[in-house]
């Protein structure tokens, strides 16, 4: 059995989102998947619209999302109170069991981002602990985003227990691959946070002559003085594998990195990977 894994941040409430949500159901209904990890998701409390809700009714996905619990930063910047954001995870199979996590920020910088774990239960295979995540954004708050992978890493320890399948982590970690709070992440190029929990980065496994850009200014979404286009949204796997080969990366690329039908989806694009189940 494969799994095929995609993560995506769909650009909340921004932009032209009526088409962009028509363009981003286009790239997943292409793909397949079996489990996504959503970050950026919009809810409408005027209307009771959800797009993770929307998305997984039009894919026959079952979903759970998590709403932020600061989205006032947020709403500050399209002006409406009615909005809220938080993470999403849909999956071809039913969702056993969730948790959230408010990521720890300092004042300044806490906008209530999130990690939101599900387990999915795929019938006659392992369960999969499944996590996604949104790390806060400033280019210059790499200590931010070291606390908040100490306190992610934790909380995937905790909620990973009782199956072969490693642990999948998801999300906009706003981070380059070579950056503080990757490597400490990854624990195997500096002390894990958790004592024996390491994370391989599927993108490792890509053929090493593919973009990996997943934010940048060839995106019209993306201002160009934000600085040069990388590789910020990641699927990390826990490792090693599982005693049957469970969570083994079999193939990783990008997607939603151009236009459908004139519209770009999203400011990222999202990584979709095929793990062995």
């Amino acid at each position: 059995m494969a799994v095929r894994v995609v993560t995506w941040n769909l650009w909340w409430r921004f932009g032209p989102w009526a088409d962009r949500q028509k363009a981003i159901l286009a790239v997943l209904r292409e793909l397949r998947p079996d489990v996504v990890g959503l970050q950026e998701v919009w809810s409408d409390r005027r209307t009771g619209e959800n797009l993770a809700q929307w998305l997984a009714t039009e894919l026959n996905l079952h979903c759970t999302w998590a709403p932020s619990p600061a989205p006032e930063r947020w709403r500050r910047r399209i002006a409406d109170d009615s909005v809220d954001i938080g993470n999403a995870v849909l999956s071809r199979w039913p969702v056993t069991d969730r948790a959230t996590l408010h990521l720890p920020a300092p004042q300044d910088l806490d906008d209530g981002r999130l990690a939101l774990y599900a387990r999915v239960e795929p019938p006659g295979g392992a369960p999969v602990p499944f996590f996604t995540t949104h790390l806060t954004s400033p280019l210059h708050a790499s200590a931010a985003r070291c606390r908040q992978v100490r306190a992610l890493a934790e909380f995937t320890a905790t909620h990973s227990a009782g199956t072969p399948f490693p642990p999948v982590v998801t999300g906009d970690f706003n981070a380059r691959p070579d950056s503080d709070e990757l490597r400490l992440f990854g624990g195997m190029r500096t002390t894990p946070v958790v004592p024996g929990q390491v994370f391989f980065d599927a993108w490792e496994y890509a053929d090493q002559a593919a973009d990996g850009t997943t934010w940048g200014p060839a995106n019209p979404y993306v201002h160009p003085g934000l600085g040069p286009a990388a590789r910020i949204d990641y699927i990390h796997v826990g490792g090693p594998a599982g005693p049957a080969g469970e969570g083994t990366v079999r193939g990783v690329r990008r997607v939603g990195h151009g236009p459908v039908a004139g519209v770009w989806p999203s400011d990222h694009a999202a990584v979709v990977a095929d793990l062995q189940g």
